[in-house]
């Protein structure tokens, strides 16, 4: 009694204490389903660090490219404006407006400048984004979420394993920042100190060809790390979008219908066909069988017809149904086992059969006649 009383007691789901919750632990794929699902909800596999290093990258070419437009430029103005100020400190009334010209002259400039960099740094941008994730547009990650607001949940993302892989991350792109900034400054520390005895003009071309070498070198180095980044993301989001064998199942279920009731639904249908088939065995002329295993019914009418149609067939226990049908409504039974599996293998009920056969059923059907005082 008390080994009973112990087995019900024992008898739980263990579902339940999965790791994962009631579906048990998620390893299974993300079905396309949950992946549109998921997209249209605004999570898709993209790494920012890889949209940064790429663009870092085309703003240091660019800037190698355009930067004796861009030193030219800023000179210009810096010369304009210095040749006026005697001209400006001469009046006898301080005129704000010759200040504010030379302000706009000076703003207008530098944003004309500056223009290409925002517009290649957009471009960029956009196509990496476009590259990583498709072109498809979601407002869903713009509506306020009350769970956003929870402080609980806001300690949880501070306290996880991604916040701390981004702080790790962070920390190495600083140190290795710093590393490459520090050794490319060191190895032409004698060339800065030189900036002090050189023309204005050069001195600039000097300084900004320093800047580029070091930082495309700090590019280089940082695609290295995006590279690794969009790695991560991507193993991550497959992770994360994994499912449980349950949620597979509840998917299908919700998609292509419960598999036990299309399961059902088929028997149905073959039940019915089966019927109809049987239904017309006892208007076929011949049952040709095998004697066993096969059996097939054939039905000619000269009137509509060609050749003659296969109305009947089946295997094992419908062969023994068709015969059964057949004996009790007195349609000839024909014994011819080659004849039998070749219309069986490769007619299907309601076709006619191919002409290689015509002649074997032909004289088949003129026996049949023949006994029946048909002919």
């Amino acid at each position: 009694m008390r080994m009973a009383e112990t087995r019900d007691l024992l008898s739980y789901n263990l579902q339940f204490f999965a790791k994962d919750g009631p579906g048990g632990e998620k390893t299974e794929p993300a079905t396309s389903k949950k992946l549109n699902d998921a997209r249209s909800e605004g999570q898709v596999c993209k790494s920012k660090e890889i949209e940064m290093a790429i663009a870092l990258v085309a703003m240091f070419l660019m800037l190698r490219v355009v930067l004796p437009f861009i030193g030219t430029n800023f000179l210009q103005v810096f010369f304009d404006i210095y040749q006026k100020i005697p001209e400006t400190v001469s009046m006898r009334e301080f005129d704000s407006t010759a200040v504010m010209g030379y302000m706009q002259y000076a703003v207008l400039t530098s944003l004309k400048v500056v223009a290409p960099f925002f517009v290649v740094g957009f471009a960029v941008a956009f196509i990496v984004n476009l590259i990583q994730v498709k072109w498809k547009v979601s407002t869903k990650p713009l509506k306020p979420r009350l769970d956003k607001f929870n402080p609980i949940n806001g300690f949880k993302r501070i306290f996880s394993k991604d916040s701390l892989f981004e702080l790790l991350k962070s920390i190495v792109k600083i140190a290795m920042i710093g590393i490459i900034a520090y050794t490319s400054l060191r190895s032409r520390l004698n060339d800065i100190f030189l900036f002090l005895n050189v023309p204005l003009n050069q001195a600039i071309a000097e300084m900004g060809t320093l800047i580029l070498d070091v930082g495309l070198r700090i590019s280089l180095v940082y695609c290295i790390i995006g590279a690794a980044d969009y790695v991560y993301q991507k193993h991550k989001f497959s992770e994360d979008m994994k499912m449980t064998k349950q949620e597979v199942k509840d998917e299908m279920k919700n998609s292509e219908g419960d598999p036990q009731v299309k399961g059902q639904q088929r028997a149905r249908m073959r039940e019915a066909s089966q019927r109809r088939m049987m239904q017309a065995v006892p208007q076929a002329d011949v049952v040709i069988t095998n004697p066993t295993h096969y059996a097939v019914a054939l039905k000619y009418d000269s009137g509509t017809g060609t050749a003659p149609v296969l109305v009947a067939k089946g295997a094992d226990f419908v062969a023994q149904k068709i015969k059964e049908i057949a004996k009790e409504n007195r349609v000839e039974i024909v014994e011819n086992k080659p004849l039998a599996r070749m219309i069986y293998t490769n007619v299907e009920v309601g076709r006619e059969i191919p002409p290689e056969l015509y002649q074997a059923v032909a004289e088949i059907l003129a026996a049949v006649y023949r006994a029946q005082g048909r002919v």
